[in-house]
């Protein structure tokens, strides 16, 4: 798994979000940009993280970053998701996984003992330029926020 690292431009992506509007990297330019990665929506650990950041989004937002929450799941069942919980921030849905190869989030994982590939629950910082300035490796999903606000 090739994650970027702090330092490198993010690539430019262009992915539908929950509403089946496009988005992309470029639409935050001039803007620092919180970018989480899950595994997968509505499931508890991804629940309690996104409602964590959808809960401290004003200090988040008094702060200056914009969030985007980024999985493989489909449209609608980002949609769900996001109106279940009332998320003020948009979901994308990257079925195809342009923004997860970009990020490297992909890779080998290990639940109950088996192994396979999936979405590596990783968040990046992104500065004005585009620019990873932090990463997050070890989520804690219950004081994400916290995690974002101390760097």
């Amino acid at each position: 798994m090739q994650t970027l690292k702090i330092g490198d431009k993010v690539p430019n992506f262009t992915v539908n979000d929950q509403d089946g509007n496009a988005v992309s990297l470029s639409d935050y330019k001039g803007k620092k940009l919180v970018v989480f990665f899950y595994p997968k929506a509505n499931t508890p650990t991804c629940t309690v993280e996104a409602c964590n950041l959808g809960e401290n989004y004003k200090a988040l937002q008094d702060a200056g970053y914009e969030i985007l929450g980024v999985s493989a799941d489909t449209e609608k069942r980002q949609s769900n998701f996001k109106k279940k919980f009332s998320f003020p921030y948009p979901l994308l849905a990257d079925t195809e996984k342009e923004v997860i190869d970009a990020f490297g989030v992909w890779g080998p994982k290990k639940f109950m003992g088996r192994e396979f590939d999936g979405i590596h629950r990783i968040t990046f910082l992104v500065d004005e330029k585009g620019v990873v300035s932090r990463i997050i490796d070890k989520v804690k999903a219950k004081i994400h926020t916290d995690q974002i606000l101390e760097g």
